[in-house]
């Protein structure tokens, strides 16, 4: 049996049926990044003999009805910024060396839980700074469809092994497009929920009022799958809120007769791809004989979505990543005169070129000089995004927007030119600035067999309706397919 053309929910129901067992799950994981993980380095730290120890747990918890969950026995691949207890966590930086946390992620917590089998950590930009997982301090990741190409960012070692079968699901975060933007460039379907959704405990901090956690996998219905195993509320997060409409699953129908969907014109004016406009508007007419209604809007603050959003991240990131010193865990520097040299020497040699420039961005727009003019007026832009937005949802039921303007670029070239690589992030900032819910789903390839991904934004809480019509268009565009079947074999 080809145990990696399976869904996650699907290999949990052959596990509940007896017809393969959680170690032969974790197993096919394995072989396959021994097959395929030193050409794509999706992962950074794995955990094999505590993986097979786990199944033989879980087949047993299956057996007695301790696990009864619909994702019992899958294994699972977790972002590196996300705290696992014993285990390290680098956030793909130099200066969190060594750094083993003592304690566990909400969200790793939930999956135990569940009966879901950790398989390791994987690679990500450095403090999920990036849209290509080439700044992390431990070698870029390769885009399973082409291994010349990036996967996106920041969770594209995430997005690159479920892509490759190397996961069967993966977590991400996703601060500005995070995740959905890396889904897009490696053909998988990813998710972030509405701000507050899913516990940020645990979660090493980029920008606090814009990070949150989300799930990648397969298909739709996997993704709604493993949000209904991590979000609720969480006591330890001051931010996380108390929701009872976490069945997420329900929303698995193909019927979307009536609802309407809004489009922002200004999304497809200069800059986007030649090759993924013809992929949106091909799925706009497939919606449409759906029987859902397409209209087009206009959106007016979309030119000061991305120096809202990088003023605000800038700023957020210069003072979360303050903490990091070289005095109590993580790289100290070998060399230095005294406490204030020590600091300075630890940051300068633990912190990569992209970290740097965004401490410097926050520091500069949070200075006395400074602050009323970018970071409050920055606040007061985002203020005015959301309001549009509200607007735009008192009308239409989901936004559609493409996920990226071009499809993965070769590696190399986005890091040329840093101000291109934000201006990349312009169709998916505005997600976390509102603190809305958005998921990407597969919709086409371009000439060269590269994914292109279709982002579907809901209202705060309206996780259900993207989900839906996310699982109607997938239901009718069919099996997106595989690397293999697709791309330059990885």
């Amino acid at each position: 049996m080809e145990l990696e053309k399976l869904t996650a929910l699907q290999l949990a129901d052959k596990i509940k049926k007896h017809e393969v067992s959680v170690l032969d799950g974790v197993k096919d994981v394995f072989s396959k990044i021994e097959e395929k993980d030193n050409r794509i380095h999706a992962y950074l730290d794995t955990y094999k003999k505590e993986a097979y120890a786990r199944a033989k747990e879980v087949e047993k918890g299956i057996e007695d009805g301790t696990y009864t969950g619909p994702l019992a026995g899958v294994p699972i691949a977790i972002k590196d910024n996300i705290c696992v207890q014993g285990k390290p966590t680098t956030c793909a930086s130099k200066i969190l060396e060594g750094f083993v946390p003592q304690y566990q992620a909400e969200v790793i917590s939930r999956l135990e839980k569940a009966g879901m089998i950790i398989i390791g950590k994987t690679n990500m930009d450095e403090f999920a700074m990036g849209s290509t997982t080439e700044t992390s301090a431990y070698g870029i990741t390769r885009n399973p469809w082409n291994t010349e190409h990036v996967p996106g960012g920041s969770s594209g070692g995430s997005c690159a092994a479920v892509a490759a079968g190397e996961a069967y699901l993966a977590l991400g975060s996703d601060t500005g497009g995070s995740i959905r933007q890396p889904s897009s460039y490696c053909g998988v379907t990813g998710m972030k929920p509405t701000y507050g959704t899913v516990s940020r405990y645990g979660l090493v901090a980029y920008a606090s009022s814009l990070d949150q956690i989300g799930p990648i996998g397969k298909d739709v219905a996997d993704c709604a799958a493993l949000l209904e195993v991590i979000a609720g509320h969480d006591p330890k997060d001051s931010t996380s809120i108390d929701r009872k409409d976490l069945d997420f699953s329900s929303e698995m129908t193909d019927k979307i007769t009536g609802m309407k969907f809004g489009v922002p014109k200004e999304y497809l004016s200069e800059g986007i791809s030649p090759e993924v406009k013809d992929a949106f508007m091909e799925t706009l007419k497939v919606l449409t004989q759906m029987g859902a209604i397409v209209e087009f809007f206009s959106v007016k603050t979309m030119e000061y979505m991305i120096p809202a959003y990088y003023i605000i991240a800038s700023a957020e990131a210069s003072s979360n990543l303050e903490r990091f010193d070289g005095v109590k865990y993580g790289y100290r520097a070998k060399e230095y005169d005294g406490l204030h040299d020590m600091y300075k020497c630890t940051r300068t040699e633990g912190f990569g070129e992209e970290v740097k420039r965004r401490i410097m961005l926050g520091s500069f727009v949070l200075s006395s000089g400074y602050y009323d003019a970018y970071y409050l007026k920055a606040l007061r832009t985002k203020a005015l995004i959301k309001k549009e937005f509200d607007q735009a949802f008192g009308k239409y039921d989901v936004l559609l927007a493409p996920a990226a303007p071009y499809t993965a670029p070769k590696i190399g070239e986005s890091l040329k030119d840093p101000m291109a690589m934000y201006l990349g992030d312009i169709y998916t900032v505005a997600v976390n600035l509102c603190g809305l819910p958005g998921i990407t789903v597969p919709c086409g390839k371009d000439s060269a067999g590269l994914p292109i991904g279709i982002q579907m934004i809901g209202d705060c809480f309206m996780e259900r309706k993207i989900l839906r019509a996310a699982h109607a268009y997938e239901s009718v565009r069919g099996d997106f397919g595989t690397p293999e079947e697709g791309g330059k074999r990885a």
